[in-house]
């Protein structure tokens, strides 16, 4: 199992270095649509909290 395991992360990393090398611009574009993902869900925790407090 753990070998099957390896095996899938090695496939995950050469997937997205094939898709950085062949689609720089996709890759860059993917990535900061992740940041603003990551970047309004701690947003959206921190109003949470403030509402919570107040």
């Amino acid at each position: 199992m753990v070998q099957a395991k390896k095996i899938a992360v090695y496939v995950v990393v050469v997937f997205i270095l094939y898709t950085i090398i062949n689609s720089p611009d996709r890759a860059a574009d993917l990535v900061g649509v992740g940041f603003e993902g990551i970047s309004s869900a701690a947003q959206g925790v921190g109003e949470f909290m403030t509402e919570l407090v107040n």
